[in-house]
């Protein structure tokens, strides 16, 4: 008989095996398994009324509340598609995401509609829906049409290779492109963790890095639900929030990037905080610095260290919490079902000790990118191996270590941003002649984003011109901290800029 083999069954199980067991706290307030599948059911019926069908896009524009995984269970039991969307984007990006993917309903809180709105007019979606009363016209309030729903009566049919999740990144392009990652997907990612760090049925975990990134979402969120353990969720992080919640919830692992820890232990009265229930944290978007594992070392807590991406859903190497010092500054090795290489131009692999791509091939690989068959193309060859477009370097003992980008991406506070999308906005001043964007040394957040401009003939311009004429038209994490001025980029024979020697000209950490 078929039935729903995706991530809407996970929750109609679990509601079956552990009803009362807690699994969702917010703010006060707790939803047993029972209750939040009842909830997840009565959001399917609302989307299914609104006419929502097996494929279709519904997308959701909001911080960390229940509601974000309200709808992503009622698209996986509808066999629809999720769509996450990063709040901090402006405008006219979250226009181009929303109409690429097809987006039939979106869902927003109540602080984005007027964000919504000023682009409305270009939007192609049939249906909006505020999670609060919006002073807007046209929004439905969403817990007024889920409350009055009936439930669904059952899941629909749903396959594991069907698209469960279109999660946008940035594009070297400068356009950002949909990750199509299955149900398939989402579960092998979750085997794998499971086989490398043990999540157990009585883990409590603290989530409060974006649940529109695959990090917040897919590293202990939903594998603490399909495993049948407790979600904490946070609208936002908070260090000082984090340590008061890890005290009075017995907080068993979070998932976090190394600046988010890094606040967390400056926190005033850190040394005296009880973190005792603390089983791991888990880290990614960086190598954990040595003084930092040591840090949550002396206090009992290990690291486990990942590297991977949207596209891998995202666990491509782990590094196992006995190796944090052993292997310092490495990414880990491939955990149990995924396969990662290192290698040349022409896939074959380079030597141990050698820099090369790392390629990465699984079942947590995802399907291509949506409406973009040559870049998928592009970046899965070879039978299934994923281009990363990171250099890396693989030991003796088959440890990754990464040494560059390919695609010069900068990493800010677990961020990607792509150059491309900064400099294509900051070319559009009049008094930019030309721009490169790099990322440089920032003491908090790894890289901060550097804007090395030549001004046209003839004009002032000031460091602070070129940002405020950024601000605005993309997202605030992607604004350069920092501006500098060059009379001439340089450039290789085919034109393209020199960005290692950007870097080396203008090697000057980033002020926090």
């Amino acid at each position: 008989m078929a039935r729903n083999d995706g991530i809407g069954f996970w929750l109609t199980r679990r509601a079956q095996l552990a009803p009362t067991r807690t699994a969702l706290v917010f703010e006060g307030r707790s939803w047993t398994y029972r209750e939040l599948n009842e909830q997840v059911n009565r959001c399917a019926t609302s989307l299914s009324d609104l006419g929502v069908c097996h494929g279709d896009r519904v997308a959701v524009l909001t911080i960390n509340v229940p509601e974000f995984l309200e709808v992503l269970f009622a698209c996986g039991k509808l066999g629809a598609v999720f769509v996450p969307l990063n709040f901090r984007l402006a405008g006219p990006e979250l226009s181009f995401i929303i109409n690429d993917a097809g987006v039939h309903t979106i869902v927003a809180g109540s602080e984005f509609t007027a964000l919504v709105d000023s682009v409305r007019s270009e939007l192609s979606v049939r249906h909006f829906l505020a999670l609060q009363a919006s002073d807007g016209g046209g929004w439905l309030v969403y817990d007024d049409v889920v409350s009055s729903a009936a439930a669904l009566a059952s899941d629909n049919v749903v396959n594991t290779d069907e698209v469960a999740i279109i999660m946008y990144t940035s594009g070297t392009t400068g356009r950002p492109k949909g990750a199509m990652l299955t149900h398939g997907n989402l579960l092998w990612n979750n085997i794998n963790a499971a086989l490398a760090f043990d999540t157990l049925e009585d883990d409590i975990t603290l989530v409060c890095a974006p649940l529109f990134h695959i990090g917040g979402l897919n590293v202990t969120t939903l594998i603490t639900l399909l495993k049948g353990g407790t979600v904490v969720l946070l609208r936002a992080f908070d260090p000082a929030q984090v340590l008061d919640v890890i005290e009075q919830r017995r907080i068993t692992s979070m998932f976090g990037v190394p600046a988010m820890f890094l606040f967390m232990s400056q926190v005033p009265g850190f040394e005296t905080r009880d973190l005792s229930s603390v089983r791991m944290f888990i880290c990614g978007g960086a190598p954990v610095p040595e003084p930092l594992i040591r840090i949550y070392q002396d206090r009992g807590i290990p690291f486990v260290q990942g590297y991977g991406l949207t596209e891998t859903a995202p666990f491509a190497t782990l590094l196992p919490k006995h190796d944090a010092l052993r292997k310092l500054g490495s990414a880990g090795v491939p955990p149990m079902f995924t396969e990662v290489r290192v290698v040349d131009a022409g896939m074959d692999d380079v030597k141990a000790g050698e820099i090369g791509e790392v390629v990465i091939k699984g079942p947590n690989v995802m399907k291509g990118y949506w409406n973009r068959p040559d870049a998928t193309d592009e970046a899965i060859t070879h039978g299934g191996w994923f281009h990363s477009g990171d250099l890396g370097v693989l030991d003796d003992e088959g440890y990754l270590f990464l040494k560059d980008r390919m695609k010069d991406m900068i990493i800010s506070g677990g961020e990607n941003i792509y150059p491309a999308e900064v400099e294509s906005v900051l070319i559009d001043h009049p008094a930019v002649s030309d721009v490169a964007v790099i990322g440089m040394p920032d003491a908090k957040w790894g890289e901060a984003v550097v804007a090395v401009v030549v001004k046209a003939e003839g004009v002032d311009l000031s460091p602070q011109d070129v940002i405020d004429f950024a601000n605005g038209r993309m997202a605030r994490y992607k604004l350069p901290r920092r501006v500098v001025f060059t009379d001439l980029l340089p450039r290789n024979p085919a034109g393209k800029v020199l960005k290692r020697e950007l870097r080396d000209q203008f090697a000057t950490s980033v002020d926090a």
